[in-house]
C-alpha cells in the first residue's frame, strides 16, 4: 500500500484527496481509470474514466499532476466537476492510476509538431506504478 485516496461527494463537485507515500519524487501523472481492476501492471484498471467519449486532457478521470517530494511523500486535494461519486461504481468499477511521468495534458507546444495519438489519448504520462481499486 503506497497511501489513499478519499472522494467526497460536495453540491458543486467532487472533492478527491489524496496521500501517498514510497514514490519516485517528481510529477506523476494521477487518473481515474475505468475498470476497477489492479493486477500489475495495472493495464487491467483500462483507459482513462471517460463516460462521455471527451478528448484528453478533459476526459471526467483526467486529474492534476501529483507532485512527490524528495522524500517519497504526496498529498493533494482538488475538487471537479467532471463526474459524481456515484459514477465511479458502474457495473466494472474504476480505479485510481498513478504513472511514471508527469502528463502533459495533451499540450503539445507548436515546436514540437502536432500531438500524436499517444499524447492526444493519454498525456505522455508513461507506466502505471500505482493502483487502486475505488470502493465505498
Amino acid at each position: 500500500m503506497i497511501g489513499s485516496v478519499i472522494f467526497t461527494q460536495e453540491i458543486d463537485g467532487v472533492r478527491v484527496a489524496v496521500e501517498a507515500s514510497n514514490l519516485p519524487p517528481w510529477f506523476h501523472g494521477f487518473h481515474i481509470h475505468a475498470v476497477g481492476k489492479c493486477e500489475p501492471p495495472f493495464t487491467s484498471a483500462g483507459g482513462h474514466f471517460n463516460p462521455a467519449g471527451r478528448p484528453h486532457p478533459v476526459h471526467a478521470g483526467d486529474l492534476p499532476n501529483l507532485l512527490v517530494n524528495d522524500g517519497g511523500k504526496a498529498a493533494m486535494a482538488v475538487k471537479t466537476a467532471r463526474f459524481a461519486v456515484n459514477d465511479l461504481f458502474d457495473a466494472d468499477g474504476s480505479a485510481v492510476i498513478i504513472h511514471a511521468d508527469p502528463d502533459n495534458h495533451a499540450n503539445s507546444p507548436k515546436r514540437y509538431g502536432t500531438p500524436d495519438d499517444a499524447t492526444l489519448a493519454t498525456g505522455d504520462a508513461g507506466g502505471r506504478i500505482g493502483c487502486g481499486v475505488i470502493s465505498r
